[in-house]
């Protein structure tokens, strides 16, 4: 958890100009593709899981599911 402080503190001694800087590059980062993003396609594409969405939406479709 210091760590975590230590940043806390790093960031409220930034310039505004700094600050902003630091923004975009956390958007840019929460925007990014992450590996998990590239697995799921891979896999969609490679057919790999059409098995269980198949499977899931017969499910939907027969009435055994429920809204979140």
């Amino acid at each position: 958890m210091a760590n975590v402080d230590a940043v806390k503190d790093a960031i409220e001694n930034l310039t505004a100009v700094e600050y902003i800087e630091l923004q975009h590059w956390l958007e840019e980062k929460d925007s990014a593709e992450q590996p998990i993003d590239y697995q799921l396609k891979a896999d969609l594409d490679s057919g790999k899981i059409d098995d269980l969405l198949n499977q899931a939406i017969a499910d939907h479709e027969a009435g055994r599911t429920k809204p979140l």
